[in-house]
């Protein structure tokens, strides 16, 4: 997953996490990378499969 923090051009302290194609918007630069640093962490977490059958 392509992940991308970049400051809003549009409006003052308003910043963009973009992920693949979906965008999320938050209003500083300490919640967007909160975020990032949540997401990021979650992904890497192991993740069991259902069992067949």
């Amino acid at each position: 997953m392509k992940i991308n923090i970049r400051p809003l051009r549009s409006t003052e302290n308003r910043w963009q996490v973009d992920l693949d194609h979906h965008r999320v918007s938050f209003r500083s630069e300490a919640e967007a990378r909160h975020f990032v640093a949540t997401l990021q962490r979650r992904i890497a977490e192991p993740h069991a499969l259902p069992k067949a059958g």
